[in-house]
């Protein structure tokens, strides 16, 4: 029997990012144990086939801390850049996008970038908008979600996953038609 290959969505990571230790992050002893039980979260989520669409601010650190965390990390990596992701460039992704990147999961269109959005390609015809930079601090909406690790116990979460806390939403996007 074949496997079935699962695609991921995630972002700010932040591998060896001391200073987030202090606010955002408290509680780890220091950044090699934040960053060993961001590994290993990823790892036991992810296989090694399975895809994991980062949304930024992968590292900040020096480029050979960042390709040593890279390379333990199960799944095809592809990056849409965050604002910290200047060194992360050269660690072998699958594939890099600036900007926005508009995809398909699961027979549902998907708009990825790492800042959230108040409109999107297609929002109002049934289009997602997925996240990070805000580390939890935007909450979502009934089309818009924070993928950020912060918001998902560490882990890269599947778009089944990201719909069903959208489902519980009470918060809509605003929805007004432009008239001229």
């Amino acid at each position: 029997m074949e496997a079935v290959m699962a695609n991921f969505i995630t972002a700010d990571t932040h591998f060896g990012h001391a200073s987030i230790l202090h606010g955002l992050r408290p509680g780890f002893a220091s950044i090699e144990e934040h960053d060993a039980m961001l590994i290993e979260a990823w790892n036991s989520t992810v296989q090694p086939g399975d895809t994991v669409y980062h949304l930024g601010d992968f590292a900040l650190s020096t480029p050979e801390y960042a390709g040593k965390i890279f390379r333990r990390l199960n799944g095809r990596k592809i990056l849409i850049a965050g604002n910290h992701d200047r060194k992360n460039r050269k660690l072998g992704w699958a594939e890099q996008h600036d900007g926005i990147r508009e995809i398909s999961v699961e027979d549902r269109h998907v708009v990825l970038c790492h800042y959230p959005m108040r409109s999107w390609p297609r929002a109002y015809r049934g289009s997602l908008h997925l996240f990070g930079h805000t580390h939890g601090l935007l909450p979502g909406t009934t089309q818009s979600q924070d993928v950020g690790v912060d918001v998902w116990s560490y882990r890269p979460v599947t778009l089944s996953q990201i719909l069903e806390r959208m489902a519980a939403s009470d918060t809509q996007p605003e929805e007004r038609v432009l008239t001229r």
